[in-house]
């Protein structure tokens, strides 16, 4: 397997509120894996996305990753003015792509996240999940070698959640992309990931392996089993 991401004895302090969020972690992300973080708030999940995403330097150690990486937020934050198909396009009309490589990029993922009818609505018009998958196909839009996404469906209703799961397996299936997940549920990271670092007080404690067949049963002893294992990881 091919390295994408690798982190050696990363920190990252704020000298200002004299807090470390991460100290000496280290940990790699293989190309084309579905890598999951997880941990108690404060743990330093989101501060290794946005390190990874190059919103944040660290104070110390060495990161090696692309550039071409893109972020999904947990509100969606698209841009209230815009249309669909303008907030998916608008990073590729900034960049001066063509008009037609434009048009090509903005229709593949509006139809793969399955919401091509509805490229000229509004935010206001969407549903929770429906802004959810817009903002998805404009972090895909871009083309990335790495996804990530912070929490994407933390403020979303289960029958909502279960169906962008679907969604977002569906996608990373079809493009293959690198993806890196920070969520607050231990049963989405057992759902969806093929490894699980756990978080605690800035550093990870162990990353799991997930070797479960897909789709996964969340009733299944297995599941359950890795479910069980992780908690304890993080009540120890």
């Amino acid at each position: 397997m091919t390295k994408i991401i690798d982190f050696k004895n990363v920190s990252r302090a704020y000298k200002a509120a004299k807090v470390t969020a991460i100290s000496d972690v280290s940990f790699d992300v293989n190309e084309g894996e579905f890598f999951c973080l997880v941990g108690p708030s404060g743990c330093g999940k989101s501060t290794i996305l946005r390190l990874i995403g190059g919103i944040e330097l660290p104070t110390s150690g060495v990161i090696e990753k692309p550039n071409e990486v893109s972020m999904v937020f947990q509100s969606g934050a698209l841009l209230p003015w815009m249309s669909v198909e303008e907030n998916v396009s608008f990073v590729n009309k900034a960049k001066g792509l063509s008009r037609m490589k434009i048009e090509e990029q903005t229709t593949k993922y509006l139809r793969m996240v399955d919401l091509e009818a509805f490229r000229f609505r509004y935010p206001r018009e969407l549903s929770g999940g429906q802004q959810q998958r817009v903002g998805i196909a404009r972090a895909l839009a871009i083309e990335p070698k790495v996804l990530l996404l912070d929490e994407p469906f933390s403020a979303l209703d289960p029958v909502t959640t279960d169906e962008l799961h679907e969604c977002l397996l569906k996608v990373w299936k079809e493009t293959g992309k690198t993806i890196v997940m920070v969520s607050h549920s231990i049963e989405e990271a057992v759902l969806l990931s093929d490894r699980i670092a756990v978080m605690k007080q800035g550093g990870i404690k162990e990353i799991v392996e997930v070797d479960l067949k897909r789709p996964r049963n969340e009733e299944s002893k297995e599941f359950l089993n890795l479910l069980g294992k992780i908690k304890l990881l993080l009540e120890g």
